[in-house]
């Protein structure tokens, strides 16, 4: 999870999780499936949304949070 950036589920609904954070002085929400394995696509735009609203490169983003 993205849990160093702030971000907590606040929610379930069925296969869905969201996830707010507030570090930024807005409230920020996004929806990811909790599905075991996620396609690339989805997974590319959840981590762009996420870069997009903590203003971080989407690629310093991923070594963060997956090393490398």
């Amino acid at each position: 999870m993205v849990e160093p950036y702030g971000y907590r589920v606040t929610r379930q609904a069925g296969s869905h999780l969201r996830l707010t954070c507030f570090s930024r002085g807005k409230e920020h929400h996004i929806t990811i499936p909790a599905h075991v394995a996620l396609r690339v696509g989805t997974l590319g735009g959840i981590l762009s949304e996420i870069a997009g609203y903590l203003k971080l490169d989407r690629q310093d983003l991923m070594r963060k949070l997956f090393g490398g």
